[in-house]
């Protein structure tokens, strides 16, 4: 355990605390059992280690890392009990997912020590609600996405800047004090800026690195799979990055990668839930089920610049960006008469030529437009929606 406080002070004294994350204010530290969800490469051990920095005493909390390999002779539950016992108030558990019967040791922890607070982080395809040790109860639970533009503006730029409700967005009240120009700084997110280690070199091959362990390991893990069927959701995924968005078709795909059409239903699901991919639903009802998938694209732009070939469709990267920052504080749905759904509101996505045909005589209806700087009654500049978390 010594080794193990060693390790976890020489992170402390390695972590910056200039700039926090959006989700920091959000997070009920207090809570006694937390879980802070996302994908790899989100930012999750950053959040932890500053938040323990900027406001606990190092001396009664800890942190650690359930892939190390202390846990490999040692239960996570003995860990919590020898520190409790000793004092601790504040155990911080990294990477859960990585640790076998974490949920059963975590409710265990939870009712036996009391006075514990425990904030754990996990891959965004865990699922607390799962099986006879649900911690649905018992956990508050945040989902923590990459960064959005706006949050890429004030870390590259150090400007601190609002968020905007989806209303002021569309009264064209979003504004960026000392930059002139926004239009450079948003293709240079689109390429880099989703993941908080843009300013690392490699950035690409890293990303890659990301999805490939994502697909090798995570997914695995949690569904149970052999290297064989892993493959599969590789080819899955290619097929994904070549077409985006399209309409999948089960029994097409299916055959491609010669698998059942319902197990190509759950490798979706199991993409959209790790952060790879993003399904769009037509809105029936509110019920968001896997058979009204309409549209499959790549989670983020970040994502298309890594790992599609050639030149990827300006069109996709655009609806691409729109779906993925809304859909953090939104539900997003297809549209029947233009792109996107939200509430009452309807949304096309174009150029700066885009015209008004496709929501003419619409109510509450815009046109996003890229490569406009400002906007105007209802055509709204397209790099505005960044700023909604």
């Amino acid at each position: 355990m010594d080794k193990l406080v060693g390790l976890y002070r020489g992170l402390i004294d390695q972590t910056e605390t200039i700039y926090l994350r959006y989700l920091h204010n959000k997070v009920d530290w207090n809570n006694r059992l937390t879980a802070i969800m996302g994908a790899r490469g989100a930012g999750k051990t950053t959040l932890l280690l500053q938040h323990i920095k900027l406001n606990l005493d190092l001396n009664d909390t800890l942190y650690v890392n359930a892939d190390d390999f202390y846990f490999a002779e040692n239960k996570l539950f003995d860990l919590a009990s020898t520190f409790y016992k000793n004092g601790g108030k504040h155990l911080y558990i990294d990477e859960i997912h990585k640790y076998s019967q974490w949920s059963k040791e975590v409710k265990m922890m939870y009712d036996y020590f009391p006075d514990l607070t425990i904030v754990f982080t996990g891959s965004s395809i865990l699922d607390i609600y799962k099986g006879s040790d649900d911690l649905s109860r018992r956990a508050l639970t945040y989902k923590m996405p990459g960064m959005s533009f706006r949050e890429y503006l004030e870390m590259s730029k150090g400007i601190r800047l609002p968020s905007y409700s989806l209303e002021e967005i569309l009264q064209n009240k979003v504004e960026i004090p000392g930059i002139d120009h926004p239009l450079p700084l948003f293709r240079e997110y689109l390429q880099i800026g989703y993941y908080p280690f843009y300013k690392e070199p490699g950035y690409q091959e890293r990303l890659r690195n990301i999805i490939n362990l994502t697909l090798e390991t995570d997914i695995p893990i949690y569904a149970n799979m052999n290297v064989a069927t892993a493959k599969k959701i590789k080819q899955l995924l290619y097929i994904v990055s070549q077409s985006s968005p399209f309409k999948p078709n089960l029994t097409k795909i299916a055959q491609l990668i010669d698998v059942h059409r319902n197990q190509v239903a759950d490798y979706l699901f199991y993409l959209e839930k790790a952060g790879i991919i993003a399904l769009l639903r037509s809105n029936t009802k509110g019920v968001r089920l896997l058979g009204k998938v309409e549209k499959v694209y790549l989670d983020n732009p970040n994502i298309i610049a890594s790992i599609a070939e050639g030149i990827p469709n300006t069109g996709t990267i655009r609806e691409t960006f729109f779906l993925n920052q809304m859909g953090v504080n939104h539900d997003v749905f297809l549209s029947e008469v233009a792109d996107f759904t939200i509430e009452n509101y309807t949304f096309e996505i174009g150029g700066k030529n885009k015209t008004k045909k496709q929501i003419a005589g619409l109510d509450n209806a815009f046109i996003v437009k890229d490569d406009i700087e400002h906007g105007y009654m209802n055509t709204v500049p397209l790099w505005a929606f960044g700023f909604n978390y």
